[in-house]
Formats: C-alpha cells, sequence, structure tokens
C-alpha cells in the first residue's frame, strides 16, 4: 500500500531542495543575443531602394578571382574538393556571361562557359569536349557536375537583380547564428531583415527569391533563389565586403546548388565595373577536333 502523506513530503522535500539549488544544475548558454542598441533599422522600401540602387550601378563587370569548387554530400555519399584555381568572369548587362577557367602556374585553360541568357555553351579542352545547351537546367539534374554547371547560377548570384513590376517584395524579421571569432564554441543571435520576393506564375504566386540583409551595416549577406516547386536553386552567401575603385562588394561568394550537390568559392582578387564590352567577347567558337554535346 502506498503511504500518500508520506510520498507528498517527498516530493516536497524535493521540491524545495531543487528551489534551494541544492539539486539544480546551472549551464552556461554560449549563444548570446546582440545588444539591439548596436542595430541599425530600415524599412521595406529603403531596402528595396537599396537592392534596386545597386543593381542599376553595375551594367557591366569584370573580375578576377580565385575559384574553389566541391562537389557531393548525402546523394553521392562523399564530399570531393577540387584545387583552387585561377579564373576571369565577364559580365554585360541584360544577361550576358563569360566565365574562364585557367590551370594554376601553367596558364592553360580547364574552362570556358558562356551565355547570352538563352543558350550556353561550355568548352572543356583538357577533355576535348565541348557542350551545348538550354541557359536554364533540366528538371532531373546529370550525374555529370560539369553539365549541371550554367550561368545564369553565376549571373544570379554575383549581383543583386533590381526587383520587377511583377514581383511582390515583402519584409519579415529574422535572426542569423553568428560564431564568435575569438571563440568558435560560443555564438551570437544576431536580428537580421529578410526581404522575401514573390512572383505570379499563372493564377498562384510563389517565392522567387529571399534576400537577408546584416543589421550591423544593411548589406545583403545571403540570397537564397528557388525553383517554382518551393525548393533551394541557388544559395549565395556574400562576405567580407572591399571597396573596389569606390564600389562596395563582397570579396567572397560562396554558391551552393543543393539539388546537383555542388558548390563554388569565388574570392575575388580584383573589379572592374562599367568597363565597355562588346558581344564578340562572349562569343564562344566550338575547338576544331572537340567533341560535342548537346543537351536537351
Amino acid at each position: 500500500m502506498v503511504n500518500f502523506p508520506s510520498a507528498r513530503l517527498v516530493a516536497l522535500a524535493v521540491l524545495m531542495l531543487s528551489l534551494s539549488g541544492c539539486l539544480s544544475r546551472t549551464r552556461t548558454v554560449n549563444r548570446r543575443l546582440v545588444n539591439p542598441a548596436n542595430l541599425r533599422i530600415a524599412t521595406l522600401p529603403e531596402l528595396v531602394q537599396t537592392i534596386d540602387s545597386d543593381a542599376r550601378k553595375i551594367h557591366s563587370l569584370t573580375a578576377t578571382v580565385e575559384i574553389a569548387t566541391s562537389v557531393g554530400g548525402a546523394k553521392k555519399g562523399k564530399v570531393t574538393e577540387y584545387q583552387q584555381i585561377k579564373g576571369y568572369i565577364l559580365e554585360k548587362d541584360p544577361d550576358m556571361l563569360r566565365m574562364i577557367g585557367k590551370v594554376p602556374l601553367v596558364g592553360t585553360t580547364l574552362f570556358d562557359m558562356v551565355s547570352d541568357g538563352k543558350t550556353f555553351k561550355l568548352s572543356i579542352p583538357v577533355t576535348n569536349r565541348f557542350i551545348e545547351g538550354p541557359a536554364e537546367e533540366g528538371a532531373v539534374p546529370s550525374t555529370n557536375t560539369l553539365e549541371n554547371l550554367r550561368p545564369h547560377v553565376f549571373f544570379d548570384s554575383l549581383l543583386l537583380h533590381e526587383i520587377a513590376a511583377d514581383e511582390i517584395p515583402v519584409l519579415e524579421q529574422s535572426t542569423q547564428i553568428v560564431t564568435d571569432a575569438k571563440n568558435k564554441k560560443k555564438s551570437w543571435e544576431v536580428p537580421d531583415y529578410v526581404v522575401d520576393i514573390i512572383k505570379k506564375d499563372g493564377e498562384f504566386w510563389y517565392m522567387e527569391r529571399k534576400i537577408e540583409f546584416d543589421r550591423i551595416n544593411l548589406k545583403p549577406y545571403r540570397q537564397l533563389i528557388y525553383d517554382q516547386t518551393g525548393q533551394v536553386a541557388t544559395e549565395a552567401i556574400y562576405e567580407e565586403y572591399q571597396d573596389f575603385n569606390g564600389m562596395s562588394f563582397p570579396s567572397i561568394i560562396q554558391i551552393n546548388r543543393p539539388k546537383e550537390e555542388y558548390s563554388v568559392r569565388l574570392i575575388i582578387e580584383k573589379l572592374q565595373v562599367n568597363t565597355p564590352m562588346t558581344d564578340e567577347q562572349f562569343v564562344l567558337k566550338q575547338p576544331e577536333g572537340s567533341r560535342l554535346k548537346v543537351l536537351k
């Protein structure tokens, strides 16, 4: 038989010990909230103005970059990181892009890729291959990672595009978790602004992209671009803004493609904006003797 008065006394004793600290254990919470007094405030119209005005400032760019790539993830069961190479990027309004990768020290071309926004061409001299196809990737990613590369991924990630007339921006407030620079075991919970951009397709609206702003400096630090199924197609992370000839621009851009499981990290060494360019700079002819593959 249970002695209920005795049971109550035991429970009461445990409660009193807990309140007195005899049975309690205190642990330090390493995640801390940044002082709101250090944060900058902006409205949705101001953030939209930042996006649009920055987009209008740049009509062309030429960049010298270091390119680090990795391929793989949960689907492939492993991640392979490739040697960092030298690269060059040319971009011109409205949607022309060229990207060239060079072998370190030797300087021979590893790949050369161009796009006019509708189609793309990719030359891979080291394998004597030449690939042509539509600028947009297919519904099912290729098992060959090189065939999943599309210029528009870099075009959309390098620059924030203007918010179009058929798009609607919506503001939300969120937080980002930032690791303490001195103690990697500690992290800071930093409030940020997120501009959600939605677009109409027929009768329905869908999330097109999210642009996340750091409230310490009100600069974009991350962009998520979605496909029409609601999946993240591209994640672009912007780090370490620097002054390039009077233009504030991220010196490191991390591009992740979760569906195809590849990542490209661009470290910008030199950047020139609004230099005159011709359409001929975006012409890529198939090298004689190379094997052509046409993607659908």
